[in-house]
């Protein structure tokens, strides 16, 4: 696995412009971000395989007893097309460490970076048979690894509806494990003490990080009254100051949505929230007369029964919210089917504190966004999944306890 993540990091650029062709990630994203991120991956799981260990029970009848942590078996994991490379090495790399073996299903539209990494792991020493990666679509071949008799865990990054179809899957076939990461419509609240040109820097690089196609996106956006026309004009400003255009250019911050599908998917919601009476701030139109390039968009006046405040549209769409009090703040933010992330905006610790306890999420970033880590668990709630990425609960899932027990005579103590 060391090896492994020295042939990526030697490999940083071919990996980076790989996905950048296919999934319209800027190029330096990708080289300064993304692939960096897969290396560090490789070798923070790679530093628990040889700590992988069970317990000692102190049992209350003469036996003698003590756990083994094993690994699933075959384990088939299922990625999309939004960080091709980074979710990858994110799966792939605690299943490894314990010891599974595994079969990779990309994404359609994004196999080539997985395809590129399965033959630097060959070059690293891994045996074959051990890391597999098969293309093809979700109704092929995603739904034959998620109903084969001799798939042992699923694990699955995608839409809430497609989860769904894997946990049935799974069910009708083997009573596979499953675990999963879903969508989100994740809240970003902002308090009146927040300074509010920080905010709105966090605002919008929640939402039109990676053109808004990434499943923690800060979507909705609430703004408590004090500070919410300064801030409206101040986003408006910044949305309109933003470059988009080709990935490979330093100078573009927003690069193209991934394929016509979701192109249309998000102007389509666009048009929805115009119907739905939301007031349409900036943005909102395609970009160019070729490729698929939208706008950063801002809603303002939107009401949270409006489908753009529901449902999760994975594109740059900003919805903005007022609101006055803390407890207004809280029962907004939770009214959702979702659970993956919240964000906290304030320079008051009793609120921090009371709103990351209330809101119900798997993950709560205060004064910060996307404060992803290696050694920090991320994963969600409510329709947004289950089952944890990260730190030692990573490893877990890809783990069965096995408690082994032994009688024992005349022990001089129990």
């Amino acid at each position: 696995m060391m090896k492994f993540a020295d042939l990526i990091d030697e490999n940083v650029e071919e990996l980076a412009k790989l996905d950048s062709l296919e999934a319209g990630k800027l190029l330096t994203n990708g080289m300064y971000i993304d692939i960096p991120t897969c290396a560090r991956m490789l070798r923070y799981n790679a530093g628990f395989a040889d700590k992988i260990h069970g317990e000692t029970l102190k049992m209350s009848r003469q036996f003698q007893a003590y756990t083994l942590k094993e690994p699933v078996g075959v384990v088939g994991i299922i990625i999309p097309w939004n960080v091709p490379a980074t979710m990858f090495c994110s799966k792939v790399s605690p299943a490894l460490a314990v010891g599974c073996t595994i079969v990779v299903k990309p994404a359609e539209q994004t196999p080539l970076s997985a395809l590129f990494i399965v033959q630097l792991a060959k070059m690293a020493g891994i045996p074959d048979g051990v890391l597999n990666v098969v293309t093809g679509f979700g109704h092929t071949a995603g739904a034959a690894l998620c109903s084969h008799m001799d798939v042992d865990k699923i694990s699955f990054t995608g839409s809430t509806e497609v989860g769904r179809q894997i946990m049935v899957a799974a069910a009708n076939s083997n009573l596979k494990a499953v675990s999963l990461e879903l969508g989100g419509k994740s809240p970003l609240i902002i308090f009146d003490d927040a300074d509010v040109d920080k905010a709105v820097d966090l605002a919008h690089m929640a939402i039109f990080y990676n053109k808004g196609e990434i499943c923690v996106a800060g979507s909705r956006v609430f703004v408590q009254e004090g500070i919410y026309d300064e801030f409206v004009r101040k986003s408006a400003e910044k949305a309109k100051s933003q470059i988009v255009g080709d990935p490979f250019d330093p100078l573009v911050s927003q690069g193209p949505q991934v394929d016509k599908n979701q192109f249309e998917k998000i102007l389509r919601y666009i048009d929805y929230g115009k119907e739905d009476g939301a007031t349409l701030l900036t943005g909102g139109k395609a970009c160019g007369e070729k490729g698929y390039y939208i706008e950063p968009t801002i809603f303002t006046d939107v009401k949270e029964d409006m489908r753009i405040a529901k449902d999760e549209i994975f594109g740059p769409v900003m919805s903005l919210m007022k609101f006055k009090t803390v407890e207004e703040a809280i029962e907004k933010a939770n009214n959702t089917r979702y659970g993956l992330a919240a964000g906290i905006v304030t320079k008051d610790i009793d609120v921090a504190n009371r709103v990351s306890r209330s809101v119900r999420a798997g993950v709560v970033w205060i004064n910060c966004y996307f404060g992803f880590d290696n050694d920090a668990p991320f994963g969600g709630v409510k329709m947004s999944g289950f089952g944890k990425d990260g730190g030692k609960q990573g490893l877990e899932k890809y783990l069965n306890t096995k408690t082994v027990v032994t009688p024992i005579y005349n022990s001089p103590w129990l």
